[in-house]
């Protein structure tokens, strides 16, 4: 099902699509090895969901990664969560989820609000196992420069450039499923 979806917005020649799927394999292999030691954890939602964590990023203009589209990079988990749902195969909606909620280690209306960011002013905070997982696991990996896994110091210092909130976010995250 993921290589369905995938290939449904991403044509083999599209050199979006490599950087994607390098930058969700390393997410979900990352995701995956913290999900091990995480009671309850859906290893097969994680998989899947960390696969399609930026299925979005197409329709955001972003060449540095080969996305041409007309919409801000901001928006790339809010229009893959809308283009999951509309697809309405079974568990879109967790995937859509996902999606959405990815982004920095989550980000609130109050937030957007306070940024003036091109978002709704709701919540789109990592709530369940499965959301917090990839949220975190995405912050070690970017889909520019040399795509290596991150430090927690470099982390750290690429979250404050976001606001002590979302630095938090992400401490309270890593303590979650690093020291928890």
């Amino acid at each position: 099902m993921v290589r369905k979806v995938i290939d449904f917005f991403y044509a083999p020649d599209d050199p979006a699509r490599e950087i994607l799927l390098k930058h969700s394999m390393q997410v979900r292999d990352k995701a995956l090895k913290i999900a091990e030691k995480v009671p309850g954890a859906d290893l097969e939602v994680i998989s899947a969901g960390a696969m399609l964590h930026d299925i979005g990023i197409r329709f955001c203009n972003a060449p540095d990664i080969g996305c041409f589209g007309d919409e801000n990079y901001l928006l790339h988990g809010i229009l893959g969560a809308e283009n999951l749902r509309a697809m309405n195969f079974p568990l879109a909606e967790k995937f859509a989820r996902i999606c959405e909620r990815h982004t920095g280690s989550g980000i609130s209306a109050a937030e957007i609000y306070a940024g003036n960011m091109p978002l709704p002013q709701k919540d789109f905070l990592p709530e369940t196992i499965e959301e917090k997982i990839i949220c975190l696991a995405d912050k070690f990996f970017s889909k520019s420069g040399d795509m290596k896994e991150k430090s927690l110091e470099s982390i750290r210092r690429g979250m404050m450039k976001f606001g002590k909130e979302q630095l938090e976010r992400f401490d309270r995250l890593y303590s979650e499923f690093y020291q928890g």
